[in-house]
């Protein structure tokens, strides 16, 4: 449904996003993911048609964003951050003035708009001013408006944001009845809401595509590293020195002062647990727990955009170094 290539937008020496490439297929729901920053906003707006680009190119069901928008954008219903919603209409009388913009056939209109407010659960809400909506109502109301038309691509930048958690978890699962009938990119940079609704996940940082695939694939291919928690009953320093001659296992540390509570780590092809078992049998070191602990979401994410966030601050620290070195030549 949406090809990007080589996107790049420059803001002077600022480049907010560095020649994107992916692919987003159907009815599933994608999460664009990355720090406050890492340029997710701004590439929303270029696959929109919002905001244009430097260069690159974005085409939707094979129409170009740039050279036909009015054709692409017809596949897209689109919520910015902030809904653009007029707080003086009600629900009603809002998703009646877009439907009008997406130019909705007059006979079809009141049945579309039922039929998107029922979806959003929004119906008891239509005769009130939006101004006095609550927040999680509002953002409802943003959806609808998204929605309405039956666009098969649905765009949501942070959705959730300033919602208390009630509110999160119906927006949660309004998002999951979507994919029934629309591909939903989701952006955010809650790591719970991305592992909580999206099939496929897109990591951006510092305007560039780290990573993109399923939450289970990404943890698995960035977990060849295995961190192995053990509990033995005994004493700690001779169940230290069983675990230092075991194959395989390094970074041996005792997490407890007072028990022989240890971490370690080895390498996935090279498993030692099986060696542990025997050699703390034949020491009389009883094995009270041994745990493989699996690389969580939040830490492949820090991992992949940490290496940026460095690189990025090195640049800084160069660039004010060099308009400070310019600003003492200039005195």
């Amino acid at each position: 449904m949406i090809e990007v290539k080589g996107l790049i937008k420059q803001y002077g020496n600022h480049r907010a996003v560095d020649n994107l490439n992916f692919t987003i297929g159907e009815n599933l729901v994608f999460g664009f993911l990355g720090p406050n920053g890492a340029g997710k906003s701004t590439t929303m707006n270029m696959i929109t048609g919002c905001l244009s680009p430097t260069d690159g190119e974005v085409l939707i069901n094979g129409h170009s964003m740039f050279d036909e928008p009015d054709e692409a954008k017809k596949y897209i219903g689109y919520l910015p951050e902030i809904p653009p919603v007029y707080e003086d209409m009600t629900p009603f009388e809002y998703l009646k003035f877009v439907g009008e913009a997406k130019k909705i056939p007059k006979l079809q209109m009141k049945e579309k708009i039922e039929s998107v407010m029922e979806e959003t659960s929004i119906e008891e809400m239509r005769n009130r001013l939006i101004k006095n909506l609550s927040k999680g109502y509002r953002q409802r109301v943003g959806i609808a408006q998204a929605i309405l038309g039956e666009p098969p691509i649905i765009i949501l930048d942070e959705p959730t944001v300033g919602l208390d958690p009630g509110q999160i978890i119906e927006i949660r699962e309004l998002i999951k009845k979507l994919r029934k009938k629309h591909t939903v990119i989701l952006s955010s940079h809650i790591l719970s809401e991305i592992s909580a609704v999206c099939d496929h996940i897109m990591i951006i940082s510092n305007g560039k595509l780290v990573a993109m695939d399923t939450a289970e694939n990404l943890v698995g291919s960035n977990d060849k590293e295995k961190h192995l928690a053990i509990e033995i009953k005994g004493d700690r320093e001779k169940a230290f020195s069983v675990l230092s001659d075991i194959d395989g296992l390094y970074d041996i540390k005792n997490q407890d002062s007072g028990n022989a509570v240890f971490s370690a780590k080895f390498v996935s092809e090279n498993d030692p647990r099986e060696q542990i078992f025997y050699r703390c049998s034949e020491n009389f070191l009883p094995i009270i727990s041994m745990n493989i602990k699996k690389s969580s979401l939040e830490e492949i994410f820090l991992s992949l955009v940490a290496g940026d966030t460095v690189n990025k601050e090195n640049e800084k620290d160069s660039n004010d170094t060099a308009d400070s070195d310019k600003k003492d030549g200039e005195n």
